[in-house]
């Protein structure tokens, strides 16, 4: 049996806009794009959603808005140590210095008891993230984050359709980043999307995903149908506005083909989150078997888990490593992925801000200890049976 990471729906509806938008030659982004950054918006929960070409576009777009309210280069912002790779670049991307904080191993989110000893007077906003799907503990970083006059990004790249306290992920801090690659349950195959409540925070992400521009209308009419525009050539010195650079900005745009994928998706979304959530439950439940030697995380009475994917995490002192079992699991058809790493101290790209080996506990146990596997829509109970079986023929052997 073969029991892949991930899979992709693209569905009729998809296909029917995407020939629309090819026979009509208009594929850059415009009118699609726009209906899918107000759907989303409405799914989510939020007034704004500007859509971008990646989910690490996504986080860094938002970072730098912050250099419209205050913010300087090489400022702050303080992440969990555990993380897609994606995080720290984002931050770096955006012009700021990435301060790490270790997670709890239990939750795989960031540790809030350690974020006030990272906080200095170059501290702009906590980026907590919603490491597969399991919500942070939002109340605590919001609650240190207003007491320090921080803002909130949440990463919610592996979030679709969490929930926490009652609240949509996505709604609680100041921006929210998703990712929309092909792995997640709302894809635009490559891409990413910023939800906010804040107009002047939307504004300019707009004019940030194209250059900086002074162009930052919510719905532009070049682009949607060539109308005339009455603000093309109404700045100083009738200058056109398009060629008005306001502030430093990135080419980060999502294109029309990309959100007809999305709005295909957008129709699913119940079905899959639906189909999903199911899978993950079922996997944690039977899980409870191995406790003994591995473990994944738990969903808490106050929260709903985004189902991106089922994490393991081999438990200090077993007589096998995790690359031990992802080679018996991957000779066995079963696709995995490592649970990430600690980005800096298990990634070679931020060895140049000094961290060491060591500082990041349990970051550094779970960059060694933890895998995860897919939890999609094109499997169900025969598939998770095989997956459980297949680990415990392994532990059976080592054991």
């Amino acid at each position: 049996m073969r029991v892949p990471f991930g899979t992709v729906t693209i569905t009729d509806k998809a296909k029917e806009l995407i020939n629309a938008a090819l026979d009509a030659g208009r594929v850059s982004s415009g009118r699609l794009v726009r209906e899918f950054e107000k759907r989303f918006a409405s799914l989510v929960g939020t007034k704004e959603a500007v859509a971008v070409s990646t989910g690490t576009d996504a986080d860094a777009l938002a970072l730098a808005v912050l250099h419209d309210f205050g913010a300087r280069r090489g400022d702050e912002v303080i992440v969990p140590a555990l993380s897609f790779v994606a995080t720290g670049n984002a931050v770096l991307q955006a012009g700021f210095t990435p301060v790490f904080a270790d997670i709890d191993r239990k939750t795989l989110n960031i540790d809030c008891s350690l974020i006030e000893d990272k906080i200095t007077e170059r501290t702009r906003a906590i980026m907590p993230v919603h490491l597969m799907g399991k919500p942070a503990d939002m109340d605590r970083v919001m609650e240190i984050a207003k007491r320090f006059n921080l803002y909130v990004i949440e990463d919610a790249a592996e979030a679709h359709g969490a929930e926490y306290k009652g609240k949509n992920v996505g709604t609680i801090g100041d921006m929210a980043a998703y990712s929309l690659y092909v792995a997640h349950i709302i894809t635009t195959i490559e891409g990413g999307i910023v939800t906010t409540d804040r107009s002047d925070f939307s504004e300019v992400l707009r004019s940030l995903r194209s250059h900086g521009r002074a162009c930052k209308c919510e719905t532009c009419v070049l682009n949607i149908n060539s109308g005339y525009c009455g603000k093309r050539f109404a700045a100083a010195g009738s200058a056109d506005i398009r060629f008005v650079f306001e502030r430093a900005g990135y080419s980060a745009k999502m294109n029309e083909l990309e959100a007809a994928v999305g709005l295909g998706n957008l129709d699913i979304f119940g079905a899959i989150l639906e189909k999903k959530r199911r899978n993950l439950l079922s996997m944690m439940e039977r899980f409870r078997r191995f406790s003994d030697f591995l473990y994944t995380i738990d969903e808490e009475p106050y929260e709903k888990i985004g189902p991106h994917g089922f994490p393991m995490i081999v438990r200090e002192g077993c007589a096998f490593t995790r690359n031990e079992l992802v080679g018996h699991m991957e000779k066995a058809g079963i696709d995995t992925r490592n649970l990430f790493c600690s980005m800096p101290t298990q990634a070679k790209g931020f060895e140049f801000l000094g961290h060491r080996a060591g500082e990041f506990p349990d970051a550094e146990f779970i960059g060694r200890s933890g895998l995860h596997i897919g939890v999609h829509q094109d499997i169900g109970e025969e598939e998770i049976g095989y997956v459980m079986d297949t680990i415990e023929r392994f532990l059976t052997v080592r054991v």
